[in-house]
């Protein structure tokens, strides 16, 4: 089995996953990468991204990350399209099962990200990068002087309601309750702000117009008295939270209440040649910028630890 045993393997496929791939390949350790069920992460929803350094006239999500998984694979990084089933952290080698194939590793870094929560309308996947976001930094610069709606109720609806007025001349918070789950700072900071109005006991039912190619309302419903009405707006930002891929290693490494994965001295979990990075264990920034930092320290510990324990 020794013969067969990869001395890194990366899980997921996001900024923080090439990265990590790059700075191992380029160290000669031929690293395995997952791709996982969504191939690219986050980036691969997004359309222009403006705020990844060395791109002045910005360049589209998909291209960036496969540029980063173009540069990985020059260097010897393998990528295997697939998604991880289990995994057994007990002993090292670690046992990395891909359905019924088991793949043995040396270090693993762990990059599986997190997913935004959605609200499954028939048309909101077709309009995401063109008006349906998940990530107000990332895109809010894209509708200044415009309206825009944000659902949600707690403190992740109120922190991109708040961001977002930077841009907007309107921001429209739309929560399914009378009564808000946020803290209540944040929620006081979102109503002493003029530029945020409240749309309480209200559902989206649907997000138009995937024609046109762009957001331009919302279908609104009352679901205490039935009511259902257009709302006219030019985004709809989702603020109800992400979740982190994390569920193969529960009870094996330590995670917050929500599943974020703790790690301690940045990515370092509390398994041995196990490291973590990117919005799997990030969940304050989540720009592809700082998880491509963690995926460069976590390929430079991963190899560190190959270094004293032997390859």
């Amino acid at each position: 089995m020794e013969n067969h045993v990869r001395n890194v393997v990366i899980i997921g496929s996001g900024c923080s996953g090439h990265t990590a791939a790059l700075y191992t390949a380029r160290a000669n350790l031929r690293p395995l990468v997952i791709e996982g069920r969504e191939p690219g992460g986050q980036l691969s929803l997004t359309t222009l991204v403006e705020n990844f350094p060395g791109f002045p006239e910005g360049i589209q999500g998909p291209e960036l990350v496969e540029n980063m998984r173009k540069q990985a694979a020059r260097f010897g990084a393998e990528y295997k399209l697939a998604h991880i089933t289990s995994a057994d952290l007990s002993a090292r080698p670690f046992r990395i099962h891909i359905g019924h194939e088991v793949v043995h590793a040396r270090t693993l870094i762990i990059a599986s990200g997190a997913s935004a929560r959605w609200l499954g309308l028939e048309h909101e996947q077709q309009l995401i990068g063109h008006g349906v976001s998940s990530c107000a930094t990332c895109d809010g610069f894209f509708f200044t002087g415009k309206e825009v709606a944000v659902v949600g109720g707690g403190d992740s609806a109120m922190e991109e309601a708040l961001f977002l007025t930077r841009f907007a001349t309107k921001v429209t918070l739309i929560h399914r309750r009378d009564t808000f789950r946020a803290s209540k700072i944040m929620l006081e900071r979102a109503q002493r702000n003029e530029k945020i109005h409240f749309l309480t006991n209200t559902v989206v039912d649907d997000v138009y117009d995937v024609a046109a190619r762009e957001v331009t309302g919302l279908k609104l419903r009352n679901p205490k008295t039935g009511e259902v009405w257009d709302f006219p707006t030019n985004a709809m930002f989702l603020g109800i939270g992400h979740v982190p891929n994390t569920q193969i290693f529960r009870k094996q490494l330590a995670m917050d209440k929500d599943g974020y994965l703790k790690t301690t001295q940045y990515v370092f979990t509390r398994v041995a040649g196990v490291f973590a990075c990117g919005d799997v264990q990030d969940r304050r920034y989540r720009q592809a910028i700082t998880a491509a930092g963690t995926g460069c320290m976590a390929a430079l510990e991963a190899e560190k630890f190959l270094e004293e324990h032997g390859t």
